[in-house]
């Protein structure tokens, strides 16, 4: 059996059973008009023989960007990735991956899709149909052979994922959100069975690194985790998850470990960001360093209602559970509310402010006077705009001159939905309007004036 064999020879007293090592890993990407764009900041952590570990990030703390770095898909601009002790310069030969959108060739079967790895290697026919069926009957698709993927449930594909990346034997396994694109049930199910399967002697990788934005996901699976914040990513915290296996939700130490993360999750990092700009207070900051969260009105407004109605006060985790919610999906909702100072977090705590609860009993004209007042006050994307737009003789300015501001510290894509989501806030709160024929945004002289 041919199989990628690790270097034999590393570093001078390198720990033999660190199968990777990340060493000051910045990645730094350039906008589009040649200013840096900072996506990782100095990360370091290893991964070693025999244990399950988890990036656990919300959305922009760079956890995919540096599982390519791991992978040696895309080079760190400063810092080393290590393989065995030698430093990558291409391509990770010990380790595959399984990608969240499943990445199969739809004109392929389910077999041949498994092989496709093992043909990169040079393995000859035989033995890679050989190989390729027994991973196919570990991962529990035996008799679906010859099935092509469109003929596949969604967790069924995934399956056929995790089979052709455990194929080739690779020392560790990446996993990039295996789980995120699969319902409910079925995520849980694959979860159960890649545990299960990871506690048999004969599984054919030593390691295993996963990519999650679930807290639940990230206690249930890993030994240890490491929390990333964003913009740009860096590690806030490392957490050894010390009980074991089967793990059990509602187990109160299982409680507890989530509880402390999602505390960490929505606190505010409050080491300065790697770019020229300091974190400021709300209201102090310029638009790059105090980006808005993709919530809108209706969402974040949605939240406070639900929230005055347990009390004006609720555990995040019970609450992100009752509302059928993943943490990016409520999280960027309470970020909007934090911004705005209608709502606080404690700890793992989400407590309404007075402010918030006076939003949430107006009525329609007074909480929009209400939300433009604190906009206007508290999220510097939407000051900038309308100070902008009260400095020319017509009230009116062109999307370019923002969106060229923000490219400063953004990406195109990131830009363009920074000032979607200000053009959303000062629309509803009727600070300035917006005609998408001409590009055009313009101050609501309805409204009352600057300041209200």
């Amino acid at each position: 059996m041919t199989t990628t064999s690790p270097p034999t020879s590393g570093r001078p007293g390198a720990d033999p059973s660190t199968i990777i090592e990340v060493s000051h890993v910045t990645k730094t990407f350039v906008s589009p008009d040649g200013s840096p764009l900072p996506v990782l900041d100095d990360i370091s952590l290893d991964l070693r023989e025999g244990e399950i570990v988890a990036l656990l990030g919300r959305s922009g703390s760079g956890k995919s960007t540096l599982l390519r770095c791991i992978a040696g898909l895309i080079a760190p601009t400063a810092g080393e990735v290590s393989y065995r002790g030698q430093a990558l310069n291409g391509a990770n030969p010990g380790v595959a991956m399984v990608f969240q959108s499943f990445a199969l060739l739809p004109w392929l079967t389910v077999r041949q899709n498994v092989e496709i790895g093992l043909e990169a290697l040079g393995i000859e026919p035989r033995e890679r149909r050989e190989r390729a069926e027994r991973a196919i009957d570990t991962i529990g698709l035996d008799g679906f052979e010859s099935a092509y993927p469109k003929e596949l449930s969604g967790g069924m594909r995934q399956r056929v994922g995790f089979a052709r990346a455990l194929v080739v034997e690779p020392d560790a396994l990446l996993m990039d959100e295996p789980f995120s694109a699969l319902d409910v049930l079925t995520a849980q199910n694959l979860r159960a069975e890649l545990l299960r399967l990871w506690q048999q002697k004969d599984f054919p990788t030593k390691a295993m690194l996963i990519v999650t934005h679930n807290i639940e996901e990230a206690v249930i699976l890993a030994d240890r985790i490491f929390v990333l914040g964003a913009n740009p990513g860096r590690i806030r915290t490392e957490i050894t998850c010390g009980f074991p296996q089967p793990r059990n939700r509602h187990d109160e130490s299982f409680a507890a470990l989530v509880d402390q993360i999602y505390g960490l999750m929505t606190g505010r990092d409050t080491r300065p960001p790697a770019h020229i700009w300091t974190q400021a207070a709300p209201g102090e900051g310029s638009p790059i360093d105090t980006p808005l969260p993709q919530a809108s009105v209706g969402g974040m407004a949605g939240l406070l209602e639900i929230l005055v109605a347990h009390g004006g006060r609720e555990d995040l985790p019970k609450l992100a559970h009752e509302l059928t919610f993943e943490v990016d999906d409520l999280l960027p909702l309470v970020d909007a509310a934090q911004v705005l100072g209608l709502a606080e977090v404690d700890d793992a705590d989400l407590h309404v402010t007075d402010d918030g609860r006076t939003f949430v009993a107006a009525d329609i004209l007074e909480s929009k006077q209400i939300f433009a007042r604190r906009a206007r006050e508290r999220a510097p994307l939407v000051r900038a705009i309308c100070n902008a737009l009260h400095t020319t003789k017509d009230g009116n300015l062109g999307e370019g001159f923002f969106l060229d501001l923000l490219r400063r510290g953004f990406s195109e894509d990131e830009a363009r939905q920074q000032l979607r989501i200000a053009i959303d806030w000062g629309r509803y709160g009727e600070l300035f309007d917006f005609d998408a024929n001409s590009g055009q945004l313009a101050l609501d002289h309805s409204s009352a004036q600057p300041g209200i």
